[in-house]
């Protein structure tokens, strides 16, 4: 049975770190990138981490930001992969020595071309996230695009993210097959306070739609 992965982004509370690894989410994305509402500072996400059991994977959100700043992040969580959000070049994604996610923005008449030769630039990246929003954008919007449109990989990691929640999600998977699904608005109370029962919700339904289950057994519970 196929497994999709799910990444819990904008994580800013320690409580909301320890319902996610209790429901056993692959990822955990912490936001360094100044422009978001769920930024953490270093100092703040060390502790933030401190003392808490290991998930399987952190992952640090950057954006166009100078190699100083990515290393302090570094630093202060030791992320397992990094996830790069603007127009950073390959060799600025690839100095730091850990695997990469590049973000494609598919929002604002991205085309397939286009979407194709980001994979081929950012040949090196571990996998790429494609996200609704706009070129220049920051993600975390709730915007999504058109999930018939997520390419094809065997090679490397597809994450789908913009505009997925706990109704959608298993239907977003059926269309577009992804390696892992990223949601951060989608399970949120506020931006950066996300909702455990959303948060609970999200990761049944993608359970669901892994094992061919009926999407709508969620709404007869």
């Amino acid at each position: 049975m196929k497994r999709t992965r799910i990444k819990f982004c904008g994580m800013t509370r320690r409580e909301d770190i320890d319902a996610a690894i209790a429901l056993g989410v692959d990822y955990l994305g912490l936001v360094f990138a100044p422009r978001s509402r769920r930024r953490l500072d270093p100092a703040s996400a060390s502790r933030l981490l401190d003392a808490a059991p290991r998930p399987t994977c952190v992952v640090a959100l950057f954006m166009d930001q100078p190699a100083d700043d990515v290393h302090a992040g570094i630093a202060a969580v030791a992320p397992d992969i990094l996830q790069f959000h603007g127009v950073e070049s390959p060799a600025f994604c690839a100095q730091f020595g850990l695997p990469y996610w590049k973000v494609v923005a598919m929002g604002g008449g991205m085309s397939d071309a286009r979407c194709q030769l980001e994979f081929v630039r950012h040949a090196a990246a571990a996998g790429w996230v494609l996200d609704g929003h706009r070129q220049g954008e920051a993600g975390g919007g709730g915007r999504s695009f058109d999930w018939t449109r997520m390419p094809r990989r065997d090679d490397k990691a597809l994450l789908l993210a913009g505009g997925l929640d706990a109704d959608n999600v298993a239907h977003a998977i059926r269309l577009a097959q992804p390696f892992a699904v990223d949601v951060s608005s989608g399970i949120e109370a506020a931006p950066g306070a996300k909702d455990h029962e959303q948060m609970r919700r999200f990761v049944a339904a993608v359970r669901r739609a892994d094992d061919g289950s009926d999407p709508q057994d969620e709404q007869t519970q």
